[in-house]
């Protein structure tokens, strides 16, 4: 998915169309090394050109399949999303108006406007953190063992503050163990 920029030029009164199917299961796979297959990856977008920059809007379909964080059992990852980018040369990024973050935009190095780097990093950013299995979704329990278990972020907080609230302070041992000598006395007479 390149284009020249002369190419694009043409473009400045009507939006660049396109719909392509990508294989880019060899170069995400050298990217991310959990990704275990990648289905031929849907592109469907526009290049609107002006004196500014090339925004580029385009939606993403594709089906991942990577490991279960839990179990790592492979999961498919059906995947559909839409990017918005901003691309800008060299010399359109020095004219360009403060309004618009240094950070939102991407310069184009040569004389390629080259989209297949941006769909890629944009499918790997949309890998979420959590991948679970039919099976681990529905679970009511988490898996335990001998000497471990997984616990939800809810119940370690919950625990750690029962902890802080059964624990005496090491100064005040000593103090806690004079009452509760005191309360016996006062039970034997």
């Amino acid at each position: 998915m390149k284009w020249s920029l002369l190419e694009l030029r043409k473009y400045q009164e009507t939006p660049l169309t396109f719909h392509e199917t990508l294989d880019l299961k060899a170069a995400l796979m050298k990217r991310d090394n959990l990704i275990l297959d990648v289905a031929p990856v849907e592109v469907e977008g526009l290049v609107s050109v002006d004196k500014k920059g090339y925004i580029v809007h385009y939606t993403v379909q594709t089906t991942l399949t990577v490991p279960s964080t839990r179990s790592l059992e492979p999961v498919e990852l059906p995947m559909d999303f839409s990017v918005d980018e901003v691309f800008m040369t060299e010399e359109q990024f020095q004219s360009r108006d403060e309004q618009m973050s240094a950070d939102e935009i991407l310069l184009i190095e040569g004389p390629l406007l080259n989209l297949a780097e941006s769909i890629e990093d944009n499918i790997l950013l949309a890998i979420p953190m959590r991948v679970l299995t039919k099976e681990e979704e529905a679970a009511t329990e988490l898996p335990k063992g001998n000497d471990w278990e997984v616990v939800s972020e809810e119940e370690y907080q919950r625990r750690k503050m029962e902890e802080a609230e059964n624990k005496i302070d090491p100064r005040l041992a000593k103090l806690s163990e004079l009452f509760d000598s005191k309360s016996k006395d006062d039970d034997n007479k």
